[in-house]
């Protein structure tokens, strides 16, 4: 005789929506998704690893350090480890790749939540959500057991193993899918976005949305493809380093800016594009006072056509802090006869009055003296 099929409605223990309320009591919980990746943050929070630290790493994202501890708040002094983001991303994987101990008494009433849960696997509970199952109820006959489920909208049914291996297959294909990612993560689509961004000063959202960009281009440089890239995707990408670069300047991270902005110059070659990041990089070793080797990209800005109304201010600048007075005065009279503003100057020509003193009082005064002639 046939047994008869038991149904278990999952309603009690359905978990969809876990993962955002939790996030709701975590002040960190947006940045740790940004840098961590969502949905490894919350294979974290399953697999019992508590982030401690972070030490992020814009050049090269996946050797962003972690510092984590694995274990419960109540198991007393828990012993810190220390990952890149790359290697944490894989342990966590690996650990939930693990296949539980399948050899679990199936559940003899709907009301016995804790045989029901670890009969399906509380860590499939937890994973089923996060790519859109949700879990309606469990049917066990002849000791078979199935789950039905709710997916885009539409019911399907699983055998209770097969659902557990395609949920550990879409756990394997998101390391997969980040282990692959440099390339894709060159979308020069993104470039508009950052634009916008930086017109509205939100600097931490340009470093997230470009942030991963110098090491892979760095990299493609030195391809045979990325020797043959066409002028219009060099400019883009040339672009789109600048103002990753500038987002830099603005977080107080010069020394990273003056790496992106290199890299950017690579690709840009000549023209606007070289200039306008020739100028960038000026203004970054100004800002980390190097003025000595500010001048030099600050020229070759105006070499490759850039606006003197923008670099001749930031030479003038430049020349100032090294002393040289005379060079600073004649490139603050370029910037003020091209356009600059006189008050972005006070300071800069203050300070050349003030040094040169009377000798510059007198040339003025020839110099008048030769106008009224002339």
């Amino acid at each position: 005789m046939a047994s008869k099929e038991k149904v278990f409605p999952l309603d009690a223990l359905r978990t969809d929506g876990w993962f955002e309320r939790i996030g709701e009591g975590i002040g960190s919980f947006q940045a740790l998704c940004e840098i961590v990746g969502e949905r490894f943050f919350a294979f974290s929070i399953i697999v019992g690893a508590r982030i401690t630290a972070l030490t992020v790493d814009r050049r090269s994202p996946d050797q962003t350090l972690v510092d984590f501890v694995v274990g419960g708040a109540d198991e007393g002094e828990l012993e810190p480890q220390r990952l890149t983001l790359a290697d944490f991303r894989r342990r966590l994987v690996g650990a939930l790749l693990v296949d539980e101990d399948s050899d679990v008494s199936a559940p003899a009433r709907e009301t016995d939540i804790e045989a029901i849960q670890l009969y399906i696997g509380v860590r499939y509970l937890l994973l089923a959500p996060l790519y859109g199952y949700s879990l309606l109820s469990l049917s066990i006959e002849n000791k078979e057991a199935s789950l039905l489920v709710s997916h885009d909208g539409s019911e399907e049914k699983y055998d209770l193993q097969a659902f557990r291996a395609r949920i550990r297959t879409h756990v394997r294909e998101e390391l997969d899918r980040v282990a692959s990612g440099a390339r894709s993560a060159i979308d020069l689509t993104k470039v508009a976005e950052a634009e916008t961004l930086a017109q509205k000063g939100e600097w931490p959202k340009v470093i997230a949305l470009l942030g991963a960009w110098p090491a892979p281009l760095a990299i493609f440089l030195r391809t045979p493809e990325g020797q043959m890239l066409a002028p219009e995707a060099r400019a883009l990408i040339a672009r789109g380093l600048g103002l990753l670069g500038s987002a830099c300047v603005h977080l107080g991270e010069i020394e990273q800016a003056e790496e992106v902005f290199r890299i950017g110059i690579q690709y840009a070659q000549e023209g606007m594009a070289a200039a306008e990041l020739f100028r960038r990089l000026g203004e970054a070793l100004l800002l980390n006072e190097r003025p000595g080797e500010a001048i030099g990209p600050l020229r070759r800005s105006i070499a490759f056509g850039g606006r003197p109304q923008e670099v001749m201010p930031l030479l003038a600048r430049a020349f100032v802090e090294r002393k040289k007075y005379v060079a600073a005065y004649a490139c603050a009279r370029d910037a003020l006869s091209s356009g600059a503003p006189e008050k972005d100057l006070a300071d800069t020509l203050r300070t050349i009055e003030e040094k040169l003193g009377p000798a510059l009082t007198a040339w003025k005064a020839r110099l008048a003296l030769g106008a009224k002639a002339g």
